[in-house]
C-alpha cells in the first residue's frame, strides 16, 4: 500500500500518478471528481495522462470530469465503457482565454459518467431555495366506478427547486493556489449529487485540494492523488488549517 502524504479524519492524500496509485490501493469509492490536464496548451504541466479513465473505472462506478468540448471530443475513445448521463456548465464571472478570433470563453463543462445500472447509481440533484409564488396543487379525486378513485394528486411547494444545469459562480483568478483551481462552490453540488452523505469521493488530480474541502463541508470523506509534490504540500497546509465556508476564498 502506498504511504499517505497527508491524512486526517476526513482526508487521505497520496503523492504520485493516479495510474500507479489507484491499482496499488485496490479500493472502491462512491464517486470521483476529476479535473485532468486538458492537453490544449504548450505549458509543461498541461499533458493529458493517457489511459487514466480506464484506470479510474476499476476504482469507482461514477465520475464527474471537467473539460472543454474539444478535450472530450479528442479523447472520447478513452471513455469507452463509461456511460454519459449529463453535462453541467460552469459559467464563470470572467473568461480564461486570450484569443481574439473566438467568443470570449467564460465556461467549462463538467460531464457525469457512470458504469453499470443507472438505478444503482446515486443521482440526487441538489435543491436550492427560491423566492416566488407558492405553486402547491391539490386535485380532487374523480370516482371511476368499481375501479376506485382516479386522477387524485397533490403537490406541496416546499420553496425549493432542482438546481439548474448552468451553475454560475466565480472562478479563482487572483486567489488561486493552483493554475486550474476549481472553487468549492462548483464542486459541492457535483459531490452532493453523486456521493451519499458519509461516502468517499476520489480526486485523481487533486491540484490544490478543493475537492477535499468541498467534501468535508458536505459531510463526505475524500481520497486525493496529486502527481506534483509541490501541490501535495499546498494541500497538506490548506487542510491542516480551518476550512472556510462555501462562498469564501477556497
Amino acid at each position: 500500500m502506498p504511504e499517505p502524504y497527508y491524512r486526517d479524519e476526513t482526508v487521505t492524500l497520496y503523492h504520485g500518478d493516479c495510474r500507479d496509485v489507484l491499482p496499488a490501493l485496490a479500493e472502491r469509492y462512491d464517486c470521483a471528481v476529476a479535473d485532468p490536464p486538458y492537453g490544449e496548451t504548450s505549458l509543461a504541466w498541461d499533458r493529458w495522462p493517457d489511459g487514466w479513465p480506464t484506470v479510474l473505472a476499476e476504482a469507482t462506478p461514477s465520475a464527474w470530469c471537467f473539460g472543454s468540448m474539444r478535450m472530450f471530443l479528442d479523447r472520447r475513445d478513452e471513455f469507452t465503457g463509461w456511460k454519459l448521463s449529463q453535462d453541467v456548465i460552469w459559467e464563470k464571472h470572467d473568461g480564461s482565454g486570450f484569443a481574439t478570433d473566438r467568443f470570449r470563453r467564460v465556461h467549462e463543462y463538467a460531464l457525469h459518467f457512470y458504469r453499470g445500472s443507472w438505478s444503482e447509481t446515486r443521482h440526487e440533484v441538489p435543491r436550492i431555495g427560491i423566492v416566488g409564488p407558492d405553486k402547491s396543487v391539490r386535485r380532487v379525486s374523480v370516482a371511476k366506478g368499481h375501479h376506485g378513485d382516479r386522477n387524485a394528486s397533490s403537490y406541496v411547494d416546499d420553496g425549493t427547486r432542482l438546481m439548474r444545469s448552468v451553475i454560475k459562480t466565480r472562478n479563482m483568478h487572483g486567489r488561486n493556489l493552483h493554475p486550474t483551481e476549481k472553487s468549492v462552490a462548483i464542486l459541492s453540488p457535483l459531490i452532493e449529487y453523486a456521493c451519499p452523505p458519509g461516502g468517499v469521493v476520489l480526486d485523481p488530480f487533486a491540484g490544490s485540494g478543493s475537492t477535499a474541502v468541498a467534501a468535508r463541508l458536505s459531510g463526505r470523506r475524500s481520497v486525493l492523488i496529486e502527481a506534483d509534490e509541490r501541490y501535495c504540500e499546498v494541500i497538506a497546509r490548506r487542510l491542516s488549517q480551518d476550512v472556510l465556508p462555501i462562498g469564501e476564498a477556497s
